[in-house]
């Protein structure tokens, strides 16, 4: 049973029949459809996170913001007291011709909500239009139900209004959110820098300027896109990786093409006529790369696909009716070029497949799942060394362990999407995390000074103890940057690398090396700490 509490509301999930929910009496049914089933939106059903989001986007549309911003319900007001009369009102029967038209309204949002949730385009989209015409429309028939002056049929008519309201209100804020409009204006960029040095000079006959200096230009963008925060808002997720996914893919395509090659024949200074048929395919290629970048960047129109798709496959045919029996380094030559077309016609696929939700969603990505199941795991292994060290037991030692989550992770294919390298990198830091830390505990216990150790090698030996247990609890540490928690740990860890910083070696070669180890342990629980609390988002 799911429960939502707010002033003096209640939401109880039934296992069968949807929802209901009680407020001041009155008992407000939605549909199962809404929570288990709504159509339009296969990708519903893909998480139970998903359904309690958008359980609770219903709740704010009828009682909170981000929809209606409480503007239309009277919070914390004092409960006017009903007349006696009216309490031995029964509810109107469900039969009631403004019930069934208001249940009806009901149902089409419910068909119209993940729609909503889930587009991530701008105003002047096909799709934005006819979603805010269909609710437009919705909210007039809202608005035509007759309530026969009766304060129950005028409270269900507003709260319907209230949930259609919030469903227009959410699709604006979501096209013209500041994130979503950085998101186009980098898109935009990288369309017109593809424009310029690919698409426009092969339009005109010329040959494209494919360089590093593009690759470069690209990649810049690429890291600008990933950091445009999208306050985990669903659409502005799908904007975001959608149009990484395009950038990635051009710069795999211009990354990817093969030069042109020239071969002799033995003892002959002609070119061999396999070679000059494989070079007259590769300028083919060449302008289907160009079109294919278009297509990608939406610089062409989408119909251009097919047309795109049988010159690639017309283009496999020739090849493989080329006789290169006898030449390996020909057969080599043919080989690539049949690989770059594989990997055009591949790209090409991706983009027949169309907008779907599932391609831009980084949750469906396989590299994903796979980091955060390692993520999983070590938050678990993480969990079983604090509570032994707690204890002062030093024999859970799950380094081997983490060492093979390390290697798992170097084998995670990033698809040369900067998102997953960065998730990737950050699973990374939480391993090696936990293996310094048991590792210096290991050398902390093992520890055996003796009577001639010199003293700034001690005052060193001092402040590693003291960083074992400030790295404890900065591997629990689980808050912003704006806790007191968060300060005061920062705080200790810079009053320790004050305290190296004041440890005189006098000359001792032993103490300068461990200070500086010591000061770089400090330095990393600190770049650990700010790694955990920046707020990072996929």
């Amino acid at each position: 049973m799911f429960s939502f509490n707010r002033g003096r509301c209640a939401l109880f999930r039934n296992s069968s029949d949807g929802c209901t929910l009680a407020m001041q009496g009155v008992v407000i049914h939605l549909d199962a459809t809404l929570l288990h089933d709504p159509p339009c939106c296969g990708r519903w059903k893909q998480t139970s996170v998903e359904m309690c989001a958008h359980v609770f986007g219903v709740l704010k549309s009828l009682f909170g913001k981000p929809f209606d911003g409480g503007k239309r319900m009277d919070h914390g007001g004092p409960q006017q007291q009903q007349h006696p009369m009216e309490q031995q009102q029964q509810p109107y029967h469900p039969q009631h011709p403004a019930m069934m038209r208001l249940y009806e309204v009901q149902k089409e949002v419910a068909s119209l909500g993940p729609q909503v949730c889930t587009f991530s385009g701008l105003q002047n989209d096909r799709d934005y239009k006819r979603l805010e015409r269909e609710l437009t429309r919705l909210l007039l028939e809202v608005d035509q139900v007759d309530t026969e002056g009766k304060a129950e049929l005028q409270g269900a008519r507003k709260r319907a209004a209230q949930e259609v309201e919030g469903l227009l209100r959410y699709l604006e804020e979501n096209a013209t959110h500041p994130s979503r409009m950085a998101i186009e204006e980098l898109s935009n960029e990288a369309r017109q820098l593809v424009d310029d040095r690919v698409v426009a000079p092969q339009r005109s006959g010329g040959a494209a300027e494919i360089n590093d200096e593009l690759v470069d230009a690209l990649q810049e963008i690429v890291l600008r896109l990933t950091q445009v925060k999208t306050e985990g808002r669903v659409p502005l997720r799908k904007a975001r990786y959608r149009a990484l996914t395009r950038m990635c893919a051009v710069q795999d395509v211009i990354e990817g093409r093969t030069q042109q090659q020239t071969l002799s024949l033995p003892l002959s200074g002609d070119t061999h006529e396999a070679v000059h048929r494989i070079n007259q395919v590769m300028v083919k290629v060449s302008v289907a790369r160009s079109q294919l970048v278009a297509l990608l960047m939406g610089l062409s129109g989408r119909d251009s696909c097919t047309h795109l798709s049988r010159i690639l496959t017309e283009m496999q045919v020739e090849l493989d009716a080329l006789d290169v029996s006898g030449n390996a380094a020909i057969r080599n030559y043919r080989k690539q070029v049949v690989e770059e077309i594989n990997g055009l016609l591949k790209h090409l696929d991706l983009e027949v497949e169309g907008d779907d939700t599932r391609r831009y969603d980084l949750g469906q990505n396989n590299s994903i799942r796979e980091i955060e199941a390692v993520r999983a795991h070590v938050s678990h292994l993480r969990d079983g060394v604090l509570r032994h060290c707690i204890m002062g037991d030093l024999s859970f030692r799950p380094k081997a362990e983490l060492q093979s989550l390390l290697t798992h992770l170097d084998q995670v294919d990033t698809g040369r999407n900067p998102c997953i390298r960065e998730a990737r990198r950050r699973a990374v830091v939480e391993v090696q995390a936990i293996i310094t830390f048991l590792d210096l505990r290991e050398a902390l216990a093992r520890r055996q000074p003796g009577p001639s150790e010199h003293p700034s090698h001690r005052a060193v030996w001092l402040v590693l103890g003291s960083l074992s247990d400030l790295q404890a609890q900065a591997l629990g540490f689980d808050g912003k940057r704006l806790d007191k928690s968060y300060m005061m740990l920062e705080e200790l860890l810079t009053k320790q690398l004050l305290a190296l910083d004041a440890v005189d070696p006098q000359g001792d070669e032993t103490t300068k090396m461990a200070r500086k180890q010591a000061v770089k342990f400090a330095q990393n629980i600190l770049n650990y700490l700010d790694m955990k609390t920046d707020e990072w988002e996929y």
